[in-house]
Formats: structure tokens, sequence, C-alpha cells
């Protein structure tokens, strides 16, 4: 490994997602460099690190790692505030270096990375609880919505459907069943359509950019 800090592309299909989680790690710049910020589009860069983000993206058996390095060789650690045990189980066993809580402060998140660089398989540790204070940002978060119900609106925009959204979040239909009503709520709509032409509107469209960070900004 070379010196200097560990070189980290941030992967997520919302762009103030991924800003926002590279906000959060700015103060550690000295451990850890955001290289490069990617949505929807593969990594170019050559970085140690991906970290990529499941907000209302494909988790579990779905994440193609070899998509993510695209060709490279950076470990791949999730950042997920879905730390069930066989679903984290099934994405070491993918190759995944490590799985984080979103639940964890911008000190823990560096210091997973910084294990997983060096080798190690980071999982959460059991005090670790979903949802509980998700970190970074997410779209529709200045609405009132939380990290959950923004995640569950953007998959309707999507056009997912119930199960389909409880599927891709690992989440009973119930639970799902009632995010959306709290979130339809804080939005102000009562139907399906409205709530995919308010999404629309107000940025919960997957996007496609991708931010590659100069040398001397990093």
């Amino acid at each position: 490994m070379g010196e200097g800090p560990i070189r980290v592309a941030v992967v997520n299909d919302y762009e103030i997602v991924v800003a926002g989680v590279a906000a959060m790690l700015a103060p550690h710049r000295d451990r850890i460099s955001i290289v490069e910020l990617d949505s929807s589009l593969p990594v170019i860069s050559d970085v140690d690190v991906i970290l990529y983000d499941t907000f209302a993206a494909i988790q579990g058996d779905g994440v193609d790692l070899d998509v993510l390095v695209h060709g490279g060789d950076a470990r791949v650690v999730i950042f997920s505030w879905n730390v069930d045990d066989q679903l984290v189980r099934t994405a070491i066993e993918r190759g995944a270096a490590g799985y984080l809580s979103k639940g964890l402060d911008a000190e823990q998140v560096v210091a997973g990375i910084e294990a997983a660089h060096r080798g190690e398989t980071v999982t959460p540790a059991e005090s670790n609880v979903a949802d509980r204070s998700a970190s970074g940002e997410w779209p529709g978060r200045e609405f009132g919505l939380s990290a959950r119900e923004a995640e569950v609106l953007a998959l309707i925009t999507q056009g997912l459907s119930n199960q389909e959204i409880a599927e891709r979040t690992y989440l009973s239909i119930n639970s799902v069943k009632t995010y959306i009503r709290t979130a339809y709520r804080k939005v102000d709509v009562t139907r399906r359509s409205q709530a995919v032409a308010w999404g629309m509107r107000h940025g919960f469209e997957p996007d496609r950019m991708r931010s590659v960070v100069p040398p001397s900004h990093r």
C-alpha cells in the first residue's frame, strides 16, 4: 500500500446522496481522499476503496461488484442502513470487503474504510440499529422525509411496485406501506400517480453524473 490518504470513490444513483457522503467525510481528508463521485456510471479513477451507498439502489445478490470495480482492484465497501445478517453475509460472500451501517458517524465510517483497505473484513457491530440515525443527505430531506421514506418514494418514482420495493429494500410489505403512507402525508399527495409526479419535480429520478476531483482539491 502506498503512503498518503486512502483514495475513495463514492457511488450511488443520486447525486445528492454521493455529495452528502463526500461532505460528511471531508473533515477526514488527511486519512481519506474522495477521488470520484459517481451516479449511475462506473468508476474510472484508480482508487483504493469504492464506497457503495445503497439508497434506492440494488442490494444483496443484485450488486454486481465486477461492474463497480470496472476492471480495477479496488475494495468495495457497502454503506447501508439495511444491516440484516443475511444481507451482510451475502455481500461479503460475493466479494465485498466491508459492510458499514449508516448509523455510524464519520469517524467510524473512515475507520471502517481504513480497516477494509488493510485487508480486514468489516461487518456491522450488533449494536448498530438500522435506520436509527441515517447519515448523509437524500432527496426530500428538506420536506421532512426520513431516509427510509425518501428511499421508498424514490423507488415509487422509478416505477417499482410495493412488492418490488419490499424486495429491493429488504423491508416487509407492511413496513413499505407504512413508509408510503407517512411520506404521502408529508408531501401532500394521496395517489401513486401524484407521488410519481411530485418525485419527478423534486429530484427523485436517478441521476447520471461523474465528478472526478482534481488532485489539488482532494
